[in-house]
């Protein structure tokens, strides 16, 4: 199965990440996050796959994120209730995305991203 990559083409740490699937022949599915965001069986299933905490998931530093006043509202919030806002769009998700049949990365990292050469 081809890596999953899940990416917003105007977010520039998006394109890196791309340029360096690219540069290392990696072939993956493209999927834009924000016209086809996770699902909430998606992210359910992807999570635990990322060994991350859930709040790894949340893009902290976007607007949405700040215009829902997540930082306060998330600690009150059942996982449940997380994952649930976290599939309503795209762009509160942290990206890019990678998902395997063995793994899920969040973000760019080269190093965490050795792994799929």
């Amino acid at each position: 199965m081809k890596p999953l990559f899940l990416c917003y083409p105007k977010c520039s740490i998006c394109q890196k990440a791309q340029k360096w699937l690219d540069e290392n022949n990696i072939e993956y599915t493209n999927r834009m996050i924000v016209r086809n965001n996770p699902t909430v069986a998606e992210l359910k299933k992807w999570i635990p796959m990322s060994g991350l905490p859930l709040k790894r998931f949340f893009n902290t530093s976007g607007l949405v994120y700040k215009e829902l006043g997540l930082k306060e509202k998330l600690p009150t919030m059942s996982e449940e209730e997380q994952i649930q806002i976290l599939s309503t769009n795209g762009k509160l998700v942290k990206r890019p995305l990678v998902v395997t049949n063995k793994t899920v990365l969040v973000g760019f990292k080269e190093q965490e991203w050795e792994i799929l050469k």
